[in-house]
C-alpha cells in the first residue's frame, strides 16, 4: 500500500503544473493533500479512481485538505471536534479497517510568531490528544506539513534559523512530545543523515541550491512498525514549495 502526503501550496494551481501528470505516474493508493486553498466547487476536476474526501477552511483561498483515495474507507470525518480549531480546514481523518489515516496541515507560528502560543500550546497538545484517542481503538498513520524542522539535520542552515517559525525550541519539543507519545517518524527509520528536504523557499535559488527544510512527516503508531516497507520523499517533484512525500505499507 502506497501513501503519499504533499502540501500543493494551491491546488487549482498545482492542476495547471502537472499534477494529474504525477499523480497517474505516482499511483497512490492514498494522497493526502494540505493547503489545497479551494473548496469542491471551485475545483472543476475529478481524480479517475479515486474518491474525495475534502475538508475546506471558512476563509477564502487559505488552508485546507483532502484525500483522494482508492481504497473505499469505512469512515471519514472532518476536523478534531474543537471549534476553535475546526474552521480552517486542517485534518481528515479516513478510517480503514485496520488503521485510522489521519492528514494534517499544521498551523504555521507565523513569521513574526503570533501564533506560535496557539500553535504551541493549544493546537500541538490537542491534535497530539485527538490521535492518541484514536489509537485507543486502532493504529493510526498522521501525514503532512506539520511546519516544523526537528532535528538540526532536518534543515540546511539551522543556526541561522534558531528560533524562527519552524524552528524554535517550543514546536522542537511538540515534536518531542510526538516521539514519546509511541509515534514514530517513518523518514528517519530509513535515512539517517541530512540533506534530505521537502520545502525551499522560493527566494535565492533555494530548491536549486538544496537549501531546504525537512517539514513534512508520516508519522505512524509503533504497533505499524512491521508492515512499514519504505518511506521517502520526492524531491524532484516540482508545482509547489513543498514535494511530495510517501511510504509503503505491506
Amino acid at each position: 500500500m502506497k501513501l503519499i502526503s504533499w502540501n500543493v501550496n494551491g491546488l487549482r494551481a498545482v492542476l495547471k503544473k502537472g499534477f494529474l501528470d504525477y499523480l497517474a505516474q505516482e499511483d497512490p493508493d492514498i494522497l493526502c493533500i494540505q493547503e489545497t486553498k479551494a473548496s469542491p466547487e471551485q475545483v472543476e476536476q475529478d481524480f479517475p479512481g479515486y474518491r474525495a474526501f475534502w475538508n475546506a477552511a471558512e476563509r477564502k483561498g487559505y488552508s485546507g485538505t483532502l484525500v483522494l483515495s482508492k481504497i473505499p474507507p469505512l469512515q471519514a470525518a472532518n476536523g478534531i471536534k474543537i471549534e476553535a480549531h475546526d474552521r480552517e480546514g486542517r485534518v481528515v481523518t479516513l478510517e480503514y479497517p485496520d488503521f485510522y489515516l489521519v492528514n494534517v496541515y499544521t498551523p504555521n507560528a507565523q513569521r513574526d510568531l503570533a501564533r506560535l502560543d496557539y500553535r504551541t500550546r493549544q493546537w500541538d497538545v490537542d491534535f497530539l490528544k485527538y490521535v492518541k484517542g484514536l489509537e485507543k481503538q486502532k493504529p493510526v498513520v498522521f501525514c503532512g506539513d506539520l511546519n516544523v524542522a526537528h532535528r538540526e539535520i532536518d534543515l540546511a542552515n539551522p543556526r541561522g534559523n534558531r528560533g524562527n517559525a519552524g524552528f524554535t525550541d517550543e514546536e522542537r519539543a511538540s515534536f518531542d512530545n510526538i516521539i514519546a507519545a509511541g509515534f514514530i517518524d517513518t523518514f528517519r527509520e530509513f535515512h539517517a543523515e541530512g540533506g534530505h528536504y521537502t520545502w525551499w523557499s522560493y527566494m535565492g535559488r533555494a530548491r536549486e541550491k538544496n537549501v531546504g527544510w525537512r517539514i513534512d512527516y508520516f508519522c505512524i503508531s509503533a504497533s505499524l512498525r512491521p508492515r512499514l516497507q519504505d518511506a521517502f520523499i520526492r524531491p524532484e517533484v516540482s508545482g509547489s514549495d513543498h514535494c511530495p512525500i510517501g511510504i509503503i505499507l505491506s
